[in-house]
């Protein structure tokens, strides 16, 4: 029986999956970490949904809680995959859509600098691998692929935006490549799953237009988890 593990940032992209799967909340699981573990079984697998967790009445995002999370997961649950399953900005220029769900073919950090030092530079981006599965998988369920690039902040600075496009990044958040670099340290492979909520190209591209297309990207993410976990599970078989 394969251990499929999502590592998932916001209560909005998590409940879908949760509800679906019928997974039950093991209550403390990680205590005292705020990071919150859903279980069950789906198609002969071990299922296991974890929560970022929430602080002041708000979901914990970003690099540090994916990576506390991650780590607490591969330790206590021993999962065969971790799935970064959440939400992204995307390119209009790159074909990028509002529902979209990619694959991540790579991952990396978009927001460490180190100016004039290359192996400083180098390790501080990243790029961490992906499961060796995912190019097969993408063909096989007809879905998109684009590296994910990871940083601490919502919006974005011109040296930033320079760093993503010199390395073809296409999918911009906030959590894949600190789950995938804790992915890397434990040798447990990672498969990157996004959905896109607002384009980083557009003239509506907010917070507000983020907050109008969550339910509607958490839904079409809900849709491809679920092929994924049958895919998986058929792999093992």
């Amino acid at each position: 029986m394969k251990k499929i593990c999502f590592i998932i940032a916001m209560r909005a992209e998590a409940a879908p999956l949760i509800d679906h799967f019928k997974l039950q909340h093991a209550a403390d699981f990680f205590s005292p970490l705020p990071c919150r573990l859903y279980t069950g079984t789906a198609g002969g697998s071990e299922l296991y949904v974890v929560h970022n967790g929430v602080q002041h009445d708000r979901d914990l995002i970003g690099c540090e809680a994916a990576a506390v999370t991650t780590m607490a997961a591969i330790e206590r649950l021993h999962p065969d995959i971790v799935i970064s399953s959440g939400t992204c900005g995307g390119w209009k220029r790159y074909g990028a859509e509002v529902g979209r769900v990619y694959l991540g073919d790579g991952a990396m950090f978009h927001d460490r600098r180190v100016p004039g030092d290359n192996e400083w530079n180098t390790q501080g981006l990243g790029n961490y691998p992906v499961w060796e599965g995912t190019a097969a998988m993408a063909e096989h369920l007809g879905m998109s692929t684009g590296k994910v690039t990871t940083g601490s902040s919502f919006d974005m600075t011109k040296e930033e935006e320079a760093v993503i496009d010199q390395n073809g990044g296409r999918l911009k958040e906030m959590e894949g490549a600190a789950v995938g670099f804790v992915c890397s340290l434990f040798h447990v492979p990672a498969l990157f799953v996004k959905a896109v909520t607002n384009l980083r190209d557009a003239e509506e591209e907010d917070m507000e237009a983020f907050h109008n297309n969550l339910r509607r990207a958490s839904e079409e993410l809900m849709r491809a988890n679920i092929r994924i976990v049958e895919y998986l599970s058929a792999v093992e078989r």
